[in-house]
């Protein structure tokens, strides 16, 4: 019963989001799409699997052992720290300091970790920045360095 209460909240959310994301434009867009596809198609896709939740029955829910929650409670908190410090302490730093806590999730040395998180937010930075073209922060901490 828990997991159709839980549907029809996230059926509910998804068609608010749906309402919020038909509204949004872009004064100047480079895309033939526009910013709101990648929206809509997520709020659709929360919708199907609310659905799913309302309608299918399933057998008794399995809980996942303490410590598996533990670390998704852990990735959800690394994940929030790095949009809040993003634009405070740039694209590479805050990218190098994401990858610390994942990588050491995922078993490897300090030593390895710090290598993997320098190479992922300069690589990626590069890649973005360089190749791409999406404006990704410096942050404030090179501003005055950089003018």
């Amino acid at each position: 019963m828990s997991e159709r209460v839980f549907g029809v909240l996230l059926l509910l959310l998804s068609a608010a989001g749906l309402v919020i994301g038909w509204d949004l434009r872009a004064p100047v867009s480079y895309e033939p799409v526009g910013p709101r596809a990648f929206p809509l198609l997520v709020f659709v896709l929360i919708g199907a699997c609310a659905l799913a939740l309302v309608f299918f029955r399933r057998g008794p829910t399995r809980w996942a052992p303490p410590a598996v929650l533990g670390r998704v409670g852990g990735l959800f908190v690394v994940v929030l720290l790095y949009a809040l410090l993003f634009d405070k302490l740039g694209f590479i730093v805050s990218t190098t300091l994401m990858c610390l806590p994942l990588a050491r999730l995922f078993g490897a040395s300090w030593k390895q970790a710090l290598g993997a998180g320098a190479c992922m937010g300069v690589a990626l930075f590069i890649l973005f920045d360089r190749v791409l073209d999406v404006a990704l922060p410096a942050g404030q901490w090179l501003k005055p360095i950089l003018g």
